[in-house]
């Protein structure tokens, strides 16, 4: 359902801009027709270096570098490895709590933001370990001792934390970040009320996936509540596909193409391989396919077939360039300040929104501007006028 009016909900970065990202898909599912594997554009070091330096070149403002184990490249890894060949766009990567021993994680970030010059941001992922099956509760608690963790040997003299899972009392000179303001950005995703719970207290950008304008916006009520009632203020993302072309009809002609060869057996074992696959925001997206037309859509431009094959973010927006930025306008007035994009294949599709959109969006380093913020910097609003 389509909201009738959008007030903007109270958030971290009450300027009327937006960080504009692309995806770079290090875990394997590049291709040039949805369900079918693409061995060109399979998770190799080259091809990802050349989908992020495309990025840069193009003026994204940052680069989402994803994690799973079944496929694909290790997300620090590969960051570490592709840093000395950038120096505009920011890096967002995405970290599973539990996977590495928290000091010498707080280490190795604060290693990785030297290398950047502070180029960091990172997508904090609360799900099960890959190959396990964990309660819940144990993956929050680990989580937002993680988080804990991290602060304290970013920001103190010292890591001195007493949890339930971990008890640490070291010294903490030997992992201060290049960001000298608390440490890079933390984004975070999570639907169940413990993940949104995590979010609320520790982190500054809460990510969702596509639903309808009336679902993510109650969202948004419920996220900035949550924060409030810990004294705080956060900042919202969207993470989502696009296919945009001159006109509608060619978009959606090109949606139809990239279906061309899917077959529901194969894009469903694809879904499956992700350690997200069984989470309550999949539910959700699978939820939102059920309410789509014969051809996927709903609320006009919001195609949700993509969602057959991709376990995580089954939403995109397909139309003309007037189409997809008047969508974006609603998302940024509902309170949306970042926006994770991708489109199959992402190297072309990459450059169809930087030529049709991408002049067209307030781009913005959100890690710039929040820093800026934070020093009480004047910064002057854009007005919708600027915008479209």
């Amino acid at each position: 359902m389509t909201l009738a009016k959008i007030t903007t909900v109270p958030i971290r970065t009450t300027q009327r801009v937006a960080e504009v990202a692309w995806f770079d898909d290090i875990i394997g599912g590049d291709t040039e027709y949805l369900g079918v594997l693409d061995n060109t554009r399979r998770s190799s070091f080259s091809h990802c270096k050349d989908i992020a330096l495309e990025a840069e070149k193009l003026g994204f403002s940052t680069i989402l570098f994803p994690t799973a184990y079944t496929v694909g490249q290790d997300p620090l890894t590969f960051a570490a490895g592709i840093a000395p060949l950038t120096s505009a766009i920011n890096l967002l990567v995405a970290i599973r709590t539990g996977e590495f021993h928290p000091p010498m994680l707080a280490r190795a970030l604060a290693s990785l933001d030297h290398m950047l010059n502070g180029r960091l941001i990172l997508n904090i992922i609360n799900s099960d370990l890959p190959g396990l099956r964990e309660d819940p509760v144990l993956r929050y608690q680990r989580c937002a001792e993680t988080i804990e963790i991290l602060k304290q040997a970013w920001t103190k003299d010292r890591i001195n934390h007493r949890g339930k899972l971990y008890q640490f009392d070291l010294p903490a000179d030997p992992v201060k970040p290049y960001q000298q303001n608390g440490g890079p950005l933390l984004y975070f995703g999570g639907t169940s009320d413990g993940s949104r719970d995590v979010c609320a207290r520790y982190c500054d950008v809460f990510l969702t996936w596509p639903e309808s304008e009336e679902s993510m916006y109650a969202t948004l009520q419920d996220m900035t509540a949550r924060a409030a009632r810990y004294g705080r203020k956060i900042d919202f993302g969207l993470r989502i596909h696009v296919i945009v072309r001159e006109t509608e009809a060619e978009a959606r002609a090109y949606a139809r193409r990239l279906m061309s060869k899917f077959d529901e057996q194969r894009g469903a074992e694809i879904r499956a391989r992700g350690e997200d696959s069984r989470s309550l925001g999949v539910l959700r997206q699978d939820q939102l396919r059920e309410t789509a037309n014969t051809d996927g859509y709903v609320e006009d431009i919001l195609w949700t077939h993509i969602g057959k094959v991709f376990s995580g973010c089954g939403g995109g927006l397909v139309g003309s360039a007037d189409q997809v930025v008047a969508k974006l306008n609603r998302y940024i007035d509902m309170g949306f300040r970042s926006f994770i994009f991708s489109g199959f294949p992402l190297l072309e599709e990459a450059n169809y929104f930087a030529k049709l959109v991408l002049p067209r969006l307030p781009n913005v380093s959100m890690p710039a501007l929040q820093g800026r913020i934070m020093a009480n910097a004047p910064i002057t609003p854009l007005t919708t006028a600027e915008l479209v």
